[in-house]
């Protein structure tokens, strides 16, 4: 038998794969009978991990969640038990609300608050910081970046994950290698959005398969599929599992056929483990438990059925009883000889254990790489974004020209002068509301790709946070110009390149400290709580602009309010972009008398200096960084509290 042009020698139920010059003894557990076929030669990737597989157990693993605000709390999981061998592909089973995913989450490390018990790895407790170097978790949705290609994403995540050192020819063989097996190399000019689901959930996996993990785990990796794609994604999980992976899916309900393809199974019901052991002997473990599958009937559906209760609550206790929750083994296959805790630990010493644990998975690469490639795939994003570019440029040339034409001249003209004030705060409203609403609407989409990316090692947040700032920055100054351009030249306003200057800065500044606001409130909240946030929050901000009650109007214990507001300091910085540095009289052309012909006039009627520019620009950098650091933290809070 052949396999990538190696020779195999088989012996005592175990496949050998001779050395060569570039790689360790690499073995591999043969798998008998007609529903466990061995992948056919050649399939699997040309990367095997050439480090000891891992064995995982967990012991008496509770998880309670809470369920809100004087809502108490729910137990999820009541102490399991159970054990991941390696080399086989193992599903957990069980009806909805079962706990399947919870275990899933607790397994992979996703979830570490409420969770109580112990997991340990080769038969020693498991150090988180070490297991996330050598796992991956996908999720249930597929969580990909649909406007790149697969070749892009496949090259921006390679640069990510594999080390630097390597070269992009290097780095092309890794992927051709992945997107052969997976089928998906004919697709590599499709973006992903365009993908089928058994597309996405294939490239899924091959994005998390470019650092070779020893432990995947994968959330309902079959749902939403049809039958075919089913298959195909779990063979692939299968024949991953041959090459010496410990794979652990959740699966709901699967086919008989799609059931038999699977080496272990491990049932759970409210919580509780019914059953643990391979698929071919869950029939025999029914029988014996006194509850036998009936003839003809898919053994994944009874199983299920039993699970919910259907046949009465005393079979789950029966069930769970007989499985000891977890912890009886006496249904895993007869010839693999299960080692103990102990023999474990002889088997993989601590020396062992740290080398795995070190060359597992690639370390991340430096934060100077990190921050080159997701700036490299912020701008490709951004040129192809209808939305947070295209339509983002066309809003600000719209409205530029709706202002400009409702203000024509004004800038000018001193018996306009009260008109050319609400101008310039419609103009402040605009770079307030737009940039922060598209924000507060469109990261919570991107903040589940982080979520994904960040768990799985792709990158540190801080190197995440800094390529979204310069990324957006370009397209920030392109539309503020563009809209300020616009709006002073059709509304007349001073045309001396110091004002305009100070006028488009206060606008960028603005901009900036909005979208700030709005990261802010979209990383903290989903879209539709951010949506109603957002502009409440910012009411206040209005109310202590300036803008209709004075400053000097203000109550003395709301005259604190006015510090907090960046529209404040928006609105003086434009009033002295225009009004101030001495201007001289206005032109008075469309009435008899111009009340506020003088500028200093008007600043003494709105209580606003025209010497505080700079004070202004200050405010509002002292704004800006308050409130990035502020999204910033919430950011790193959300990604943890989810957990």
């Amino acid at each position: 038998m052949m396999l990538a042009g190696a020779e195999i020698v088989q012996k005592d139920s175990v496949v050998y794969k001779p050395d060569d010059s570039n790689s360790e003894t690499a073995v591999s557990l043969a798998v008998e009978g007609p529903s466990q076929e061995v992948p056919p030669p050649g399939a699997g990737l040309a990367r095997v991990p050439t480090r000891d597989p891992v064995d995982i157990q967990f012991t008496n693993v509770t998880c309670t969640v809470k369920l809100g605000i004087n809502k108490g709390s729910k137990q999820i999981l009541h102490g399991v038990n159970g054990r991941l061998r390696p080399r086989q592909l193992v599903a957990i089973m069980g009806p909805s609300g079962a706990g399947k995913s919870t275990l899933l989450d607790v397994l992979s490390g996703y979830r570490i608050t409420g969770v109580g018990g112990a997991i340990f790895i080769n038969g020693r407790g498991r150090v988180m910081k070490n297991f996330k170097r050598m796992s991956c978790y996908i999720q249930q949705d597929d969580r990909l970046q649909g406007l790149l290609t697969v070749g892009e994403n496949m090259f921006l995540a390679a640069d990510l994950k594999l080390p630097t050192n390597l070269d992009k020819y290097e780095k092309g063989e890794v992927i051709e290698d992945i997107l052969t097996n997976l089928g998906l190399y004919e697709h590599m000019n499709t973006r992903g959005s365009q993908l089928s689901g058994g597309q996405r959930k294939r490239l899924s996996i091959a994005l998390e398969l470019i650092n070779n993990p020893l432990i995947m785990f994968l959330d309902e990796p079959t749902t939403g599929l049809d039958s075919s794609s089913c298959t195909q994604v779990v063979q692939l999980c299968r024949s991953l599992a041959s090459q010496g992976r410990t794979i652990v899916c959740t699966v709901h309900q699967p086919s008989a056929s799609l059931f038999a393809l699977f080496d272990h199974v491990y049932v759970l019901a409210a919580g509780h483990c019914l059953y643990q052991g391979t698929t071919k002997n869950l029939v025999p473990y029914l029988e014996q438990a006194g509850v036998p599958c009936p003839i003809y009937h898919n053994p994944a559906d009874y199983v299920i059925e039993l699970a919910c209760g259907e046949y009465g609550e005393d079979k789950i206790d029966l069930l769970t009883t007989k499985a000891e929750n977890g912890k009886a083994l006496d249904w895993f296959e007869e010839s693999d000889s299960i080692p103990t805790m102990e023999g474990l630990r002889k088997t993989y010493p601590l020396s062992a254990l740290r080398e795995l644990e070190s060359g597992a998975g690639d370390e991340e690469t430096p934060q100077s790489n990190q921050r080159s490639v997701l700036i490299r795939r912020g701008f490709l994003k951004a040129k192809r974004d209808p939305t947070l570019t295209h339509l983002r440029i066309l809003v600000n040339v719209v409205v530029g020209i709706m202002l400009g034409s409702l203000f024509i001249n004004a800038g000018n003209e001193g018996s306009r002068v009260i008109e050319n004030y609400n101008l310039l705060f419609a103009i402040l409203m605009h770079h307030m509301m737009s940039p922060m609403m598209l924000t507060i609407l469109t990261f919570p989409a991107e903040m589940s790709i982080l979520s994904k990316e960040h768990f799985n090692r792709w990158y540190s947040l801080g190197s995440y946070y800094i390529s979204i700032t310069i990324v957006d920055l370009p397209i920030s100054i392109v539309s503020c110009a563009i809209f300020s351009v616009i709006v002073y030249t059709m509304s007349s306003q001073p045309l001396t390149a110091a004002r305009f200057g100070m006028f488009f800065a206060i606008s960028l500044y603005t901009v900036l400290v909005a979208q700030s606001f709005g990261l802010m409130v979209g990383a903290a909240f989903n879209v539709v709580n951010g949506t109603f946030l957002g502009p409440t929050l910012s009411v206040p901000m209005m109310m202590f602009a300036g803008f209709g009650v004075t400053l000097r109007d203000l109550p003395p214990y709301l005259y604190w309010g006015s510090y907090i507001s960046y529209l404040r300091y928006g609105l003086e910085g434009y009033i002295n972009a225009i009004y101030g540095l001495d201007r001289e009289q206005l032109e008075c052309n469309e009435a008899l008398y111009c009340h506020y012909r003088r500028p200093r006039t008007f600043l003494k009627e709105i209580a606003m200096s025209a010497d505080r520019f700079w004070w202004d620009i200050l405010a509002l950098t002292i704004s800006l960084l308050v409130l990035r650091t502020l999204a910033f933290l919430l950011l790193k809070w959300k990604l943890n509290a989810v957990r």
